[in-house]
């Protein structure tokens, strides 16, 4: 069997390992699904009208600001989904099945891409839970082609690769899942800092520079722009590279950290 095809196997391997966990215990992810859904439903029906009066002509009430908000809460999904990756990778760090691995005839990548591959596929599964909510209470994308809907879902796809591997490299370096699910909590505290909730240019002049440079704003202005025909600019390109920068520093950092002999 050739080096390829042993690796494909053995990371179908490990991605339906990751899955049937994912499965058996759900918790954490429906916990990880309850803040951007809390969100969702805080601002859009108690804040709602009145962070409304921020956005354009500040008339379009609860509705308009629906519309805003949803781009930034579908990232914030992506955010906290990856929490849970950084949270199992650290579990089988120190419960020892990485230790049985490595006595295996496996490709020794495998783990590391099954966990990737699993989060991502619960990442997307988790912002089309989010956005069903969302249309639930009355988000329409009314003005977005096929082709705009299908770059938003690879947007969404990218962003979830990338932070994927930066949680992936959190839970290897964490000493326990505790200390794993504190280390990759600024992956849910940046959405919160960026232009989620209210744009860039209504926030404090020493704090535009912190929430207009950091990867989740450029990502939330496209799909927003891909979803609703606003401006996207230049932030389609800042985002993917954000996204490919992201993704290889944390392939470098996992696969450095993955690869060290165990103590």
């Amino acid at each position: 069997m050739s080096t390829l095809s042993l690796a494909v196997r053995d990371s179908s391997t490990m991605l339906r390992r990751n899955l049937l966990h994912a499965r058996r215990y759900p918790s954490m992810t429906l916990n990880l699904l309850l803040t951007p859904v809390m969100l969702l439903l805080l601002f859009v029906y108690i804040f709602g009208d009145t962070m409304s009066a921020g956005l354009g002509d500040g008339g379009g009430g609860r509705s308009e600001y629906l519309a805003y908000l949803v781009p930034g809460i579908l990232m914030l999904t992506i955010g906290g989904t990856t929490i849970g990756t950084a949270v199992s990778v650290s579990m089988d760090m120190t419960e020892g099945i990485i230790a049985r691995f490595r006595t295996l005839a496996i490709h020794r990548g495998s783990v590391l891409i099954g966990h990737v591959i699993g989060s991502v596929l619960q990442c997307v599964a988790s912002v089309v839970l989010v956005g069903a909510v969302a249309v639930a209470i009355g988000f329409r994308s009314t003005n977005a082609t096929a082709l705009e809907w299908i770059l938003a879902l690879g947007l969404l796809s990218l962003v979830s690769l990338a932070l994927t591997w930066i949680a992936v490299g959190m839970g290897l370096s964490s000493p326990n899942p505790e200390a794993a699910s504190n280390n990759a909590m600024p992956l849910m505290i940046l959405p919160l800092l960026s232009s989620a909730f209210v744009p860039v240019d209504a926030m404090p002049g020493w704090f535009q520079p912190i929430a207009e440079y950091q990867p989740f704003t450029p990502a939330i202005e496209t799909l927003r722009g891909l979803l609703l025909g606003t401006g996207i600019g230049n932030n389609g390109w800042l985002a993917v590279a954000w996204c490919l920068g992201l993704t290889v520093l944390g392939y470098a950092w996992s696969k450095s950290l993955f690869d060290r002999d165990p103590k």
